[in-house]
């Protein structure tokens, strides 16, 4: 065979691979994170975020899951229930994280109008034949205790009652300790995201073995 003929059917072989690979990735099934600046890597060096460090995790454990990160920093429940339904169209995700909730805390919203965002995006993630995981967040005691109160126990009724996966806390364990805090002293360093996904993980993991 002609060097010439036998360049082209190697390069063809690598063409017709590179096609074959981005197919399968493109039929992984999708983790889907909607959160805030806590997930958005605000303040840190790019990819160095607990969801960043979650796709690491999986595709070191080598599982056949790819990680869309739909975070913006200052998002409240209302602005992820408006961005979801297009989410779940574009993406169709196998598990959607849901880690919003801190914003409407930080501005004194209603607990209630939250509850019922949060609740609308577990439904419309569930119709959409999605696994949910929410992920609870507080606020400081600042806020008034009777707020702070509501405000916690709000993620743990809605996972009840909805019968879905819950992390408790993203920031348990540090939440008082300054020094996994950027100088803001409220979103945590890059020191402190092995931590936040040490406490989603656990939480996490049956989602990813479940049938769909």
């Amino acid at each position: 065979m002609k060097p010439g003929r036998l360049a082209r059917r190697w390069l063809a072989g690598i063409a017709l691979l590179t096609a074959a690979c981005a197919a399968v990735a493109a039929q992984a099934p999708v983790v889907l994170v909607l959160g805030d600046s806590l997930s958005a890597e605000y303040g840190l060096p790019r990819d160095t975020g607990w969801v960043k460090l979650l796709a690491d995790r999986l595709a070191r454990d080598g599982a056949k899951y790819s990680v869309v990160n739909a975070s913006i920093s200052g998002e409240t429940t209302s602005g992820g229930r408006t961005r979801l339904p297009a989410l779940l169209k574009q993406h169709r995700p196998a598990v959607v994280v849901i880690e919003l909730g801190a914003n409407d805390g930080l501005r004194g919203l209603p607990v209630n109008a939250m509850r019922d965002n949060l609740a609308a995006m577990i439904d419309a993630s569930r119709t959409a034949g999605a696994r949910v995981l929410l992920v609870g967040v507080r606020v400081p005691p600042n806020y008034g205790r009777d707020y702070a109160e509501r405000f916690a126990s709000t993620f743990e009724e809605l996972a009840r009652r909805r019968k879905v996966a819950l992390a408790p806390f993203l920031l348990d364990g540090f939440a008082e300790r300054l020094e996994y805090f950027q100088a803001d002293r409220i979103h945590p360093n890059e020191k402190a995201q092995p931590l936040m996904l040490h406490n989603v993980w656990p939480h996490l993991k049956p989602l990813l073995a479940a049938p769909r």
